[in-house]
């Protein structure tokens, strides 16, 4: 479900990019060993970028997974990864190995690469949170990350589990009702998620998705506010033409400004770096020399390449024309996450038995919600997944990087190099 939120932002000198992911978990089932791999640990700081490579590596496999349908996209595979790493941690046997396949957590042993055990997986992955968060409050710009547990009153969960989960992705537990007030437990969850998101993501959890069966559900907020670097002239801003396709044209609010900017042009791509404040978050844009030439984009893009372009970025004047955009966009994650290999997890054969220590839960829904909103200040992103589980050169004139036909953008944090949100701009207006 796609729609489109227009907002105004009156004097704001500052915009937003806010992200949250939430994980309903609530009927899992187990069988089969729960072995895992014993590994020595390797450093910090190869650990973090080992998660922060297998990240990347799924926000551009599910990338290609959602790009088959027509229209805009846009989402938050940080926060997906986030809240599936948060529920993977009371996964075992056949379930864990299939989660950490499809999501490319480094916990599995594969030649010539690096892997790590459980305890450091998580570790690492805490650290880089960490790492966000500090670097959020030191009045840079605002960037943060959140987590929390809802739990099922009375419903017991393994200490292991719930202290892994708060030591490092700090999520503490609140109890909630979902056998006898499920609409109250909803509506709880709900704010909490208003609340993180700047009130950007509202319903989240839609009447029916949790019921009586819930038992537990995991929540990541992800918020991050920032202006360009290098803004862009309001009054420079024109009504121009995008082409929605080679033949279709329609009118655009599209903004232009000249500077030096990250750039580079492939083959078939100009691909161009857009630095927020600070410059350690940046939106990359990826756009077709053609104008119909989406597709051949989306088939070259993988974490290979993006991380082979960014590394060959080089500063040099351009001249560049944006249009302004808004979106939301709705997803239902569960197919997909099962067409990718993550199948255990959904039916009675999964094992979550880490979680309580049973094997009676497995995941019923993963719902993603995701808002950007780009224009002169810069740019403004809320996303919320929701996964429920159930019992059961020369001189020359400067280039010029006309952004008048569909293009992919990313957004991500360059002090870690990960991609916090993903996209596809095909029609500016809806």
């Amino acid at each position: 479900m796609k729609e489109v939120d227009n907002l105004r932002f009156g004097d704001l000198k500052m915009k937003k990019i806010m992200i949250i992911l939430i994980v309903f978990a609530a009927s899992i089932v187990c069988q089969g060993g729960c072995a895992e791999y014993q590994v020595g640990d390797v450093n910090s700081q190869t650990g973090q970028r080992t998660v922060v490579e297998g990240n990347n590596k799924f926000a551009l496999d599910l990338y290609a997974k959602l790009s088959s349908e027509e229209g805009n996209l846009f989402f938050s595979p940080y926060s997906i990864s986030t809240a599936l790493a948060m529920t993977y941690s009371g996964a075992k046997g056949q379930t864990a190995e299939q989660m950490a396949e499809v999501l490319h957590f480094p916990t599995r042993q594969h030649e010539e690469e690096t892997y790590l055990s459980q305890q450091q997986f998580h570790r690492d992955f805490g650290k880089i949170i960490q790492d966000m968060n500090a670097r959020g409050r030191e009045d840079k710009y605002e960037l943060s990350i959140a987590n929390a547990l809802w739990g099922q009153q009375g419903y017991e969960f393994l200490d292991e589990f719930l202290e892994l989960i708060k030591a490092n992705y700090d999520g503490g537990l609140n109890k909630v009702d979902f056998t006898k007030a499920t609409e109250q437990a909803r509506q709880t969850i709900n704010e909490w998620v208003e609340e993180k998101t700047n009130d950007k993501i509202k319903e989240l959890i839609k009447k029916g998705v949790l019921d009586r069966m819930t038992r537990l559900v995991l929540t990541n907020a992800i918020y991050f506010k920032g202006n360009w670097a290098s803004r862009f002239d309001e009054k420079l801003t024109r009504d121009a033409q995008f082409y929605v396709s080679a033949s279709e044209r329609i009118k655009v609010p599209m903004m232009n400004q000249k500077g030096k900017f990250g750039y580079i042009q492939t083959e078939d791509l100009q691909i161009l770096e857009l630095p927020y404040v600070e410059d350690e978050l940046s939106m990359v844009i990826l756009l077709p020399l053609k104008k119909d030439g989406i597709d051949t984009a989306e088939q070259q893009i993988n974490s290979n390449k993006l991380s082979e372009w960014m590394q060959n970025l080089k500063e040099k004047e351009v001249v560049v024309f944006l249009p302004k955009f808004t979106m939301t966009q709705e997803l239902s994650l569960a197919e997909t996450l099962k067409s990718m290999g993550m199948v255990d997890a959904f039916t009675g054969d999964a094992d979550f038995s880490g979680m309580n220590g049973k094997r009676n839960l497995f995941i019923s829904a993963v719902i993603h919600k995701a808002y950007v909103d780009v224009n002169e200040e810069g740019t403004e992103a809320a996303a919320a997944t929701a996964v429920t589980v159930r019992l059961t050169a020369v001189e020359k004139p400067p280039p010029v990087f006309r952004a008048d036909h569909p293009f992919i953008f990313v957004i991500r944090d360059k002090v870690t190099d990960s991609i916090l949100f993903l996209g596809r701009v095909i029609n500016p207006n809806q």
